[in-house]
């Protein structure tokens, strides 16, 4: 069985991916409240959660035995710019949903490119997954480059799946199989505590 209780750090040359603490809450709301990333997340419509709901939320990560949500931090300015997430786990077929979500102090400079690739290996090397798969909104082409250099490869659209200023908006469903990581990425080296 996949162990998702386990919360590590992991550490590339611009990136460390480590646990959550309530004390994130804060920087997590800013990162949240930025036009941007609600538009690229889906989120821009939704109710902002209070201060309380979010240090709730990011002080309990650490006790999720079916997911993995793990803060972004950049190395250079040791500064939380974001987050990435395994979840909706599926045992019998070792496969699950990820999502990342990145704030403006942690944009166009590799920073999520690195950090998905960590959270891939550990996934597929650590974790056994065999199918890590994903949405994403057609208005965010930047982030379906990024799927597709890190391996993610295009599955479907989800036609209008998300109402946006008026304008129906299509995903792309990607995916990307443990097979397709050995052959084509490889081993990355992670470095965990």
């Amino acid at each position: 069985m996949t162990d998702f209780s386990r919360k590590p750090t992991l550490t590339g040359d611009k990136v460390i991916l480590r646990p959550f603490t309530e004390d994130d809450a804060d920087t997590m709301a800013e990162i949240f409240a930025d036009p941007e990333t609600a538009k690229l997340t889906g989120s821009l419509n939704r109710p902002p959660f209070s201060s309380g709901q979010l240090r709730s939320w990011y002080g309990s990560r650490g006790d999720q035995p079916d997911r993995l949500d793990l803060g972004l931090v950049d190395r250079a300015s040791g500064d939380l710019v974001g987050e990435l997430v395994l979840f909706e786990y599926d045992e019998p077929n070792r496969s699950c949903t990820f999502r990342v979500a990145i704030g403006p102090k942690g944009r166009d400079r590799g920073l999520g490119t690195e950090a998905i690739r960590l959270l891939l290996a550990y996934g597929f090397e650590r974790l056994g997954l065999n199918r890590v798969q994903l949405g994403v909104f057609t208005f965010n082409p930047r982030a379906l480059r990024v799927y597709e250099r890190v391996g993610f490869v295009r599955e479907g659209v989800e036609r209008e799946a998300l109402l946006h200023d008026g304008e129906w908006i299509d995903s792309v469903r990607m995916s990307v199989l443990a097979r397709e990581w050995v052959r084509d990425l490889g081993h990355t080296g992670i470095h965990t505590p």
